[in-house]
């Protein structure tokens, strides 16, 4: 079981028959100085200094309901420390889960890809700091719920962040050959949109100063994993055989709703915990969430990571690119054809 877990690749095959893309620019060489793990304290949440939200409302929209907000200031106070709760848990699955297993193996030379020496010497920095912001949002909870004595909700009875069983059912639609390759898409995915999710937490001043601090010190690191992880996509694409990119290509929006998409099952719980309906939860979340409200921000939020894609080819693939249609993260084939731009000019 070890030396086989020690032996296999994220993307199966002999690493000297992929492509070789020698080029790569470090952004982690001032990383002693610059690393939150570094040179960043850790993080003490007081009491004194609750701030007016746990979390942006807007960010949980759920609160902003008029069946929600007539229970009371209280009540939307409770609900939203959940939220960070679920937030803070959220990063720590995903470093421990999604992102470290992925770095760990790119640092030790079992990516699949031949990539250069010193792109792997750099993953080993990315493990330090994943493990850190795993641990510092598991400390920071558990401060939280020592000061405030409300400890998360369902923590032990949760299934985990939805993201896991949706990575699950991306991996079930892969050939067997391929499985293992999701874990480099969804670390190309989550590392390139999370830097975007964090960039308004810390401007917040209805926040408490502590949870400001901690969601910067994870932003600043993950601008340096986002830069490196759109590295991994120029080098992983090329890798490919066309045959695996018609395979990969059309699971990409997948993993892009699988890390954007609000938690729907854990939204409901915590509305069930006020006292809704199983109805009257429905309609909160229907309202709150309109679906074509998600399609439009999680296209939003990923236009940037479509772009990516855009420019190593892989909507190049007519079936890649109707599941970008499909989605909503690109413009038709009929709507190019319209503006005379190319797969790789046209985003949503």
């Amino acid at each position: 079981m070890y030396l086989r877990a020690f032996k296999e690749q994220l993307l199966s095959g002999p690493v000297e028959a992929r492509p070789h893309d020698g080029e790569y620019i470090s952004r982690f060489e001032r990383w002693d100085a610059l690393a939150s793990v570094r040179r960043r304290p850790r993080r003490d949440f007081e009491g004194k200094d609750p701030g007016h939200f746990f979390f942006p409302p807007e960010l949980y929209p759920v609160v902003l309901h008029p069946m929600v907000a007539s229970r009371g200031e209280g009540v939307v106070r409770g609900l939203l420390l959940q939220r960070l709760y679920d937030y803070l848990d959220f990063t720590t699955e995903l470093e421990n889960l999604a992102v470290i297993p992925v770095a760990t193996k790119i640092s030790r030379g079992r990516s699949g890809l031949n990539l250069p020496e010193h792109m792997r010497a750099d993953a080993h920095k990315i493990v330090t700091d994943e493990a850190w912001h795993a641990q510092f949002s598991d400390d920071f909870a558990r401060q939280i719920a020592t000061s405030t004595g409300s400890a998360r909700l369902g923590a032990e009875n949760s299934a985990g962040p939805s993201f896991v069983t949706r990575l699950d059912e991306l991996r079930d639609q892969l050939p067997h050959a391929l499985r293992g390759v999701e874990s480099l898409l969804f670390g190309i995915v989550s590392e390139t949109l999370i830097s975007g999710i964090l960039s308004d937490i810390p401007r917040d001043d209805r926040l408490p100063s502590a949870v400001r601090e901690l969601v910067r010190d994870h932003a600043e690191d993950e601008g340096r994993h986002h830069v490196y992880f759109r590295s991994v996509l120029r080098h992983l694409w090329p890798a490919l055989t066309p045959s695996e990119r018609r395979d990969v290509g059309p699971l990409v929006p997948g993993a892009i709703h699988a890390f954007l998409e609000p938690d729907y099952d854990r939204a409901a719980y915590h509305l069930g915990g006020i006292g809704l309906s199983r109805d009257e939860i429905d309609q909160v979340i229907s309202e709150s969430w309109p679906a074509h409200q998600v399609r439009h921000d999680i296209s939003a939020a990923a236009s940037q990571l479509t772009r990516y894609f855009a420019e190593v080819g892989a909507l190049d693939d007519v079936r890649t690119r109707d599941s970008f249609a499909q989605a909503g993260l690109v413009g038709t084939v009929r709507e190019s054809e319209q503006t005379g731009c190319t797969p790789r000019e046209v985003t949503a």
